[in-house]
């Protein structure tokens, strides 16, 4: 009931969230109960995203990746770990979220992990730093433990995941991986002979491409230093259509001289996708991918399915920030990180249901359906009133998310994009409004007549 209430009142603090009072205390007790925790609710989550996963056909990715959550004012919780430049306090929250390859489409959590950053001595050794539960690299190898030992579950990780450790557990883990590589490693080339060797991103860039096709780019800007070390200056990329090319080659990665994480002091075998513009533009920085992969490739159609697997990664930014932006969840005030934690993954699955509002009205195979069949005729009766100035239940579903995007400002017009998860969570937290004042207009009728 809670998580309801949530996905209806998406934004705001908790007391907005949860307006009732009644219902506000319950809340506050729910969350105060010993029995529940973090993982009592992720669990049953966890198992509905894993009954889902197991009746699909063909793969499914989980991409993995962490985010901050910040609390730095709570001083009342003294549990909290070290982000940002060290003076800010709070949770790494280390997400695995399932997610269809086709579509793009959110299945669901499988794991979360709220992690909090220790205070390491300076004179920490590589041993210690090795043997030490807390230590930060090992939350990728954690955030897997649940997930099956099935080929058709894809995982998925940027190059914070680009360590030896978790390349050789990927390998023994019974599942298909795709990694983005960070670190030119050294190799042997092929699979089997280990008389030659190389370094892996040295090697890759002598192959001859595969393949080539046209990607769409967009505009944006961020922060980078070079070699991703150092001072920082802002990068602005352009818009423009990259004409990209794709090449491939087997190879053994050698383990590192020293050992930084636990695991077998043997070659693991990959592949690895190198991908890149051709001809970038003049000031513009190229786009080059180089993944690591144990799905076997023979062909361009083989690469561009694990470029396309790497390119979902992109689900789980949005992801966070539904959690951030959507649901508002760094704005809880509880004083008691037991009583935190639990609201932070009920919050967390909710915020799903934001991206799920995105998907679903861009499933071209409901489209033309009648809205009345997939979202409450209320809904379709105020909407379209307020459209129209009349009620219309023969509304097809595009007609109703176009309407719910138009309330929070997307135009509609032809060139514009599809509304995307912000546009159409706005609508529906200004319908929520609508649909209040004409239950009360309507309640207020019948007594009046009554």
């Amino acid at each position: 009931m809670i998580a309801d209430q949530m996905a209806l009142r998406p934004g705001g603090s908790l007391p907005e969230k949860i307006n009732r009072p009644e219902s506000l205390k319950a809340m506050y007790r729910l969350f105060d109960c010993e029995k529940v925790t973090h993982e009592t609710i992720l669990k049953p989550h966890r198992e509905v995203v894993r009954e889902e996963v197991a009746s699909r056909k063909g793969f499914t990715l989980v991409i993995h990746d962490a985010t901050e959550l910040e609390y730095t004012n709570r001083r009342s919780i003294d549990s909290f770990g070290q982000i940002g430049n060290g003076y800010r306090r709070g949770y790494i929250a280390h997400n695995s979220l399932a997610v269809c390859p086709k579509t793009g489409a959110t299945i669901g959590l499988f794991n979360q992990i709220l992690h909090c950053r220790p205070k390491v001595s300076k004179d920490e050794t590589a041993k210690q730093k090795r043997d030490r539960l807390s230590r930060e690299s090992r939350l990728w190898v954690q955030g897997t433990e649940q997930l099956p030992a099935d080929g058709s579950i894809v995982d998925v990780c940027d190059r914070g995941a680009d360590t030896f450790e978790f390349i050789q557990h990927e390998a023994y883990s019974g599942r298909t991986f795709v990694i983005r590589s960070s670190f030119d490693r050294g190799c042997f080339l092929g699979h089997g002979d280990r008389t030659r060797s190389s370094y892996l991103h040295t090697f890759s860039k002598l192959q001859e491409p595969v393949g080539f096709w046209e990607l769409e780019v967009t505009s944006k800007f961020e922060m980078k230093s070079k070699k991703r070390k150092g001072k920082k200056k802002r990068v602005t990329r352009r818009q423009r259509t990259a004409n990209m090319a794709v090449s491939f080659c087997a190879v053994e990665i050698k383990p590192p001289s020293t050992q930084k994480g636990e695991y077998k002091n043997v070659p693991v075998p990959v592949w690895v996708v190198r991908a890149w513009e051709v001809d970038p533009p003049k000031g513009q920085e190229r786009l080059e991918w180089f993944l690591l992969t144990n799905h076997p490739l023979e062909s361009f159609e083989d690469c561009y399915r694990v470029v396309g697997w790497y390119e979902k990664r992109w689900v789980i930014e949005e992801y966070h920030k539904c959690m951030k932006t959507g649901m508002n969840i760094e704005a809880f005030q509880f004083t008691d990180s037991q009583r935190l934690q639990p609201a932070i993954v009920l919050t967390s699955i909710v915020a799903i249901t934001l991206l799920m509002l995105r998907d679903a009205s861009r499933r071209e195979d409901i489209q033309d359906q009648p809205a009345t069949q997939f979202i409450d005729e209320e809904y379709v009766t105020v909407l379209s009133a307020w459209r129209h100035g009349k009620p219309r239940h023969d509304w097809t579903v595009q007609e109703f998310v176009l309407a719910l995007a138009r309330l929070s400002g997307h135009q509609n017009r032809r060139g514009d994009h599809p509304p995307g998860w912000i546009k159409l969570w706005k609508g529906w937290v200004e319908l929520q409004a609508m649909m209040t004042g004409a239950r009360i207009a309507k309640n207020f009728r019948t007594k009046k007549c009554g």
